[in-house]
């Protein structure tokens, strides 16, 4: 009898297995919400590159920027669960548009199907050279002592740029107004200009402005510190303990219903890929550190983050616009 039911499970998983070896038979399309010329551009063409030699198909990059991320998600959402779409994001705002903006077509966890974190970026807390400030506590003080008077620059609403600043606040009681930019280039560009005081930015992008005196690096926002500045402390070990958000991550995802078996494989190539030097340093260069994880590590990762961020914006009364 147990032999009689071996011999069944193996016939009714055969065509899967066989469309999981067989695939893919034909080029892949990578969706890329932004456009090109982005950190999320130049990722996902640095890894798709290697993903074509490692799968034996092309892998071409589809890049369908507008609406903040959203017009090209949306795509992926309604795409056949084949393996043929798939959707290189990041998230934040990736797994919390809706808490952000309206309407929303999709649902960000159940409309798609987790695959891989290709690699993850930290982001700094910095102020302008100028600003009688030099560490998270007198930034605090000074905070406290003109109320309003201060702004903080962001890549934009929903990033983890943007919740972090909201956490901030809460956190230590102060009120930096959020300056929304479209990407993190502008954003910084305006905090060295002295145009605003405070930035929260890519960590990798301010290295070299910190090294020239030009900002002053008071912390980044997630719970450990960065590989490419160890010794920058993080902001709970700064002086606000237990503040943290949750990883800003670039990585792969599919449509929902997406085979295990075919998010397994492109979660290999893309594995493969990523530890190729060259793959490394572009990311580097796009200010990320790389990650590599299971499909399962990361939807419970997607799923906890959204949590999180939900509590932080209801908490601070922001609704969807």
């Amino acid at each position: 009898m147990k032999t009689l039911r071996s011999t069944l499970a193996l016939l009714l998983l055969a065509p899967l297995l066989a469309f999981a070896q067989a695939y893919p038979t034909k080029p892949i399309r990578m969706v890329v919400p932004y456009a090109a010329g982005g950190a999320a551009d130049t990722v996902g063409r640095a890894v798709s590159q290697h993903l074509s030699e490692i799968l034996g198909q092309p892998v071409v990059i589809d890049n369908r920027g507008g609406a903040g991320g959203r017009l090209g998600t949306d795509v992926v959402a309604k795409a056949a669960p084949d393996g043929y779409t798939l959707l290189l994001t990041v998230g934040p705002p990736h797994g919390v548009y809706p808490l952000f903006m309206k309407p929303v077509p999709f649902d960000t966890i159940r409309d798609f199907t987790p695959i891989i974190i290709i690699g993850t970026a930290p982001q700094s807390l910095v102020v302008n050279a100028s600003l009688p400030v030099r560490s998270l506590k007198e930034l605090i003080e000074y905070a406290r002592k003109n109320p309003g008077k201060l702004s903080f620059a962001t890549s934009g609403v929903g990033s983890s740029q943007h919740i972090g600043g909201v956490m901030l606040n809460r956190a230590a009681g102060i009120d930096l107004v959020h300056v929304a930019y479209k990407g993190g280039a502008p954003a910084l560009n305006d905090v060295l200009g002295g145009q605003v005081g405070v930035g929260i930015v890519i960590l990798s992008n301010v290295l070299p402005h910190v090294r020239s005196g030009r900002l002053r690096l008071l912390g980044v926002l997630e719970a450990q510190r960065p590989k490419a500045s160890p010794e920058t402390p993080t902001i709970a070990e700064a002086g606000i303990p237990g503040y943290a958000v949750p990883d800003t991550w670039i990585g792969i995802v599919g449509p929902a219903k997406l085979p295990a078996a075919i998010a397994n494989q492109v979660n290999a190539a893309v594995l493969k890929a990523i530890a190729v030097p060259e793959v490394g340093a572009r990311l580097a260069s796009a200010g990320f550190e790389v990650k590599g994880n299971t499909p399962q590590e990361f939807d419970a990762q997607v799923r906890s983050a959204f949590e999180i961020y939900r509590k932080i914006v209801t908490e601070a009364g922001i609704t969807p616009e």
